[in-house]
């Protein structure tokens, strides 16, 4: 399993996101996470297409769009447009109709497909039924609102089950871990199957970005050696 590290932006200097961004880069991450909140579905309002636009002629790493709204459907095109690579929409406002339209809509587009769960969320039948149309499933362990958010140890015996499912049916689907990732538990979450972890705090609340980066890493190398 290769591990990617995924910096959240959110958790830097709002007043210079693209400084951040090349922080992470420089840092060595993998991905960009873009936390991306309406008000509505998550009690915060973060920045939309228009910011991500912007920040796209600045980095060639991956983009990942996590849309914690409403309506993804009504503003999809908006942010395939402004350059991500991989949208996440949340299954608490899909059903199958609204997913199958989701992914049609991204890969027409040559994007990644991505579906996010809230901690309280299992995986509802038409996910079951859909997940190797998945590039990622981001298990959430803090619920969507705001950075710095204690981590739920509680979601780890969720993402051991959905982790089994995939495996068991030979999908090559990443588990993307977010909210509250850090040091103390990026070794469990490795090991209950996520590849993919987003950091917020965790990189941005230390003074050396790459040194955070890399001590992620090392966990993560170390799970994965001990799988």
């Amino acid at each position: 399993m290769n591990v990617k590290i995924a910096p959240s932006i959110l958790a830097g200097d709002l007043s210079n996101l693209r400084a951040e961004m090349e922080r992470a880069e420089k840092g060595g991450a993998d991905i960009i996470h873009l936390d991306v909140m309406d008000g509505n579905f998550a009690p915060n309002i973060t920045f939309g297409p228009g910011t991500v636009k912007a920040l796209r002629k600045h980095s060639n790493l991956l983009f990942d769009a996590h849309l914690m709204i409403s309506k993804p459907l009504q503003y999809l095109d908006s942010f395939v447009d402004a350059g991500c690579d991989i949208i996440s929409v949340h299954a608490e406002v899909c059903d199958a109709k609204t997913f199958r339209e989701v992914a049609e809509r991204l890969r027409s587009s040559d994007r990644k497909v991505g579906v996010a769960l809230n901690p309280n969320t299992d995986m509802p039948d038409w996910l079951v039924q859909n997940l190797g149309s998945l590039y990622l499933l981001n298990v959430m362990s803090v619920f969507p609102g705001f950075s710095g958010q204690k981590f739920m140890p509680e979601v780890l015996p969720k993402m051991s089950r959905i982790y089994q499912v995939i495996q068991q049916r030979g999908l090559d689907v990443e588990i993307e871990a977010d909210g509250g990732v850090g040091e103390a538990n990026a070794y469990d979450l490795v090991r209950a199957g996520a590849s993919i972890l987003v950091a917020g705090n965790s990189v941005y609340g230390s003074s050396d970005v790459g040194g955070a980066i890399a001590t992620l890493r090392q966990k993560a190398l170390l799970a994965t050696k001990e799988a």
